[in-house]
């Protein structure tokens, strides 16, 4: 199992939206930055992800899970390089996580969120998981 975070502006994509999706879930697309492609294509079904409000709200609001493999990104066209996954919204963050109260924390200093702040899909480790995860009040993560 591994676990991520998918960045995205809620006026373009927010998390409300991905929960009318249900179970089908969406595709991540308009992804054009090789190293979070490559992050995708490193994902396996079922793998879990925090859903976070970039530019408007600043923080972790629901906790995601990848229901289809890496696949051709409907929105590229005819280029082959552009890859991405299907996610769907398991659960709601009871609170959400701000982006202050990450970079507060110091068990959280090496998060890409704090170190790779451009990266709109990236890896977040076991550890920093079970800490955001604490941290928007779920003692039993999901995993």
């Amino acid at each position: 199992m591994a676990y991520w975070l998918y960045k995205s502006e809620p006026f373009k994509f927010s998390w409300e939206k991905l929960k009318s999706k249900g179970e089908a879930g969406e595709e991540w697309d308009g992804v054009r930055n090789y190293q979070a492609r490559n992050n995708m294509r490193a994902m396996k079904i079922g793998d879990k992800g925090f859903f976070y409000h970039s530019n408007e709200g600043l923080e972790v609001i629901g906790i995601t899970e990848v229901c289809a493999l890496v696949h051709p990104d409907s929105t590229a066209g005819e280029d082959p390089r552009w890859e991405c996954v299907d996610i769907r919204a398991v659960r709601d963050m009871p609170k959400p996580v701000t982006l202050k109260d990450i970079k507060a924390n110091p068990r959280l200093a090496n998060m890409s969120l704090v170190t790779s702040m451009r990266l709109s899909v990236q890896p977040v480790t076991e550890e920093e998981w079970i800490e955001v995860c604490r941290m928007g009040g779920l003692d039993n993560p999901p995993r």
